[in-house]
């Protein structure tokens, strides 16, 4: 363990204040551990003034990344969990999943007022096609407005741009340490979180066994059966940005998964909603899937793409 690692991120400030606290954790539990970082852009981080659904394509935020770890260049990574395609090269696997955060979306609002208090049409900015869906579902009357951009970015357009509130993700903010700006944590039930949000994934190459024992010291069991049922879901539906879909799995005290899913149109006149509850990750998100498919999910799945693409 004499050489120094590299880890791969991206550039935002986001995803190098995350990887250095993943830093931070290995080498608190390997004193003796050297990391270096290695900083790349992703075809995602270019493409910035259209919104998600309509570039299409998977790996978006992580192809770039990956790639540096196949040449070589990099010997571990650090992603958004829901960044993650739920396919990647078979040389290349997700070696350690460390404890997840907050999975909830948040609302942050220039007047302080919570959602369901927002003046009638009120402009709310996002860039993903869930949390739209999840905002028409619960107040028709709202203006959803498309907000590309880091994490500190989309926070600045609320001013700039004539919005009355963004909705983001929980766990950027908690490791940002911006929990000040949150003005409401929207609840499980009002907005269903994206596969794999407030969790992180390591990935390394499958054939750097010294790596993957390295990476053993931040795995948390607990957040990777969630995940593992969550990705299950996710891979099952063929879901990805262009397509208006949720899954969340908590774990219970007695072990068993209890697992929620959504999926819709994106004007949100038509939402689907499942569970599905066991033991086993993989059998749950099947289920959760496989039920949603047998309500009429292929169909919806199949126009969100189709409007994506005329888009």
């Amino acid at each position: 363990m004499k050489r120094p690692y590299v880890v791969a991120t991206r550039r935002s400030s986001l995803a190098l204040t995350q990887t250095a606290q993943v830093c931070g954790a290995l080498e608190s539990a390997w004193p003796e551990l050297t990391i270096n970082t290695l900083q790349l852009t992703t075809r995602g981080d270019q493409i910035v003034n259209v919104s998600l659904s309509k570039v299409g394509g998977k790996g978006l935020f992580t192809q770039e990344i990956e790639d540096a770890l196949l040449a070589g260049q990099a010997d571990f990574a650090v992603h958004s969990m829901k960044d993650m395609p739920t396919e990647f090269p078979a040389e290349l696997l997700i070696g350690a999943v460390p404890p997840r955060l907050d999975p909830r979306d948040v609302l942050i609002s220039r007047s302080g007022a919570p959602l369901m208090q927002l003046p009638h049409g009120a402009r709310v900015g996002t860039s993903s096609l869930r949390r739209a869906l999840c905002l028409k579902e619960a107040r028709p009357d709202l203006e959803v407005v498309n907000l590309r951009g880091n994490i500190d970015t989309r926070i600045r357009k609320l001013d700039t741009e004539g919005l009355d509130a963004i909705v983001l993700a929980a766990a950027g903010l908690l490791r940002m340490g911006w929990i000040s700006r949150i003005t409401e944590y929207l609840s499980v039930d009002l907005m269903l979180p994206a596969a794999g949000q407030g969790a992180l994934a390591i990935q390394c190459r499958a054939d750097h066994q010294e790596m993957l024992d390295i990476l053993k010291a931040i795995e948390d069991p607990v957040t990777r059966i969630a995940i593992t049922a969550e990705r299950t879901f996710l891979k099952r539906l063929n879901g990805g940005c262009q397509v208006p879909i949720g899954g969340h799995a908590r774990i219970a005290a007695d072990g068993r998964i209890r697992f929620l899913a959504m999926v819709g149109t994106p004007d949100g006149a038509t939402v689907l909603h499942a569970q599905a509850e066991g033991v086993d990750p993989v059998a749950v998100g099947n289920e959760a899937a496989n039920e949603l498919l047998a309500r009429g999910a292929a169909a919806i799945l199949d126009l969100a793409r189709e409007e994506a693409g005329r888009e």
